[in-house]
């Protein structure tokens, strides 16, 4: 079941723009709704509440926000996998390569081994999930470091597009709180997975 809330925060708030782009930097990876974000924990928490889970692992930059406001409710520790090497990072970092949708660009993305390691149980947590590629290289990273993935949790799923298919065939407990299945740039009009009738 998707959450209302937050579906309804999407139509209200959401702008549909040319090129299956959905903009919610209004209240999601701009400028962020904080009351919503901990309705959103609360939810992840809700759905997780049958596993362990003792760390959180999201990528830079709008899943941090999300992230920690969820970790709240699982009382964890969050870890954001950087973009770039960056100076201060001292010693070994597992490290594989994302391809950005929104950015058209590819990555280096790191993790610190200091902070993921074997005997920790991950769940994934990020804003979007639309070709799969940053959900993927978060899994690699988990993989790499010899951990435990519980999880994944996504505030919003482009379900017209494949990223979801690929990490459920991965075998990945995969929770997204909105199915985007399909929207219109001119109408405005978006309809959500569970209001399409199932034959």
């Amino acid at each position: 079941m998707e959450m209302e809330l937050l579906k309804e925060r999407i139509r209200r708030d959401g702008k549909v723009k040319p090129g299956n782009v959905l903009k919610v930097d209004q209240f999601l990876n701009h400028q962020m709704d904080t009351d919503l974000f901990m309705e959103i924990g609360r939810e992840f928490k809700r759905r997780f509440s049958d596993v362990e889970v003792n760390k959180i692992l999201t990528i830079e930059a709008s899943g941090i926000g999300i992230a920690c406001v969820a970790a709240q409710s699982f009382h964890v520790p969050v870890v954001f996998a950087k973009k770039t090497q960056t100076k201060n990072i001292a010693g070994d970092v597992y490290t594989t390569r994302v391809e950005s949708f929104t950015h058209g660009r590819i990555y280096d993305v790191i993790v610190s081994k200091e902070y993921l390691g074997p005997g920790d149980k991950v769940l994934l947590i990020d804003d979007f999930l639309a070709n799969g590629k940053a959900l993927e290289g978060l899994i690699d990273l988990v993989k790499e470091a010899g951990a435990e993935l519980v999880g994944a949790g996504i505030v919003i799923e482009k379900g017209f597009q494949i990223g979801g298919d690929i990490i459920r065939k991965k075998g990945v407990r995969l929770e997204s709180l909105a199915i985007v299945e399909s929207m219109d740039a001119e109408t405005g009009k978006i309809v959500f997975r569970d209001e399409i009738p199932q034959l």
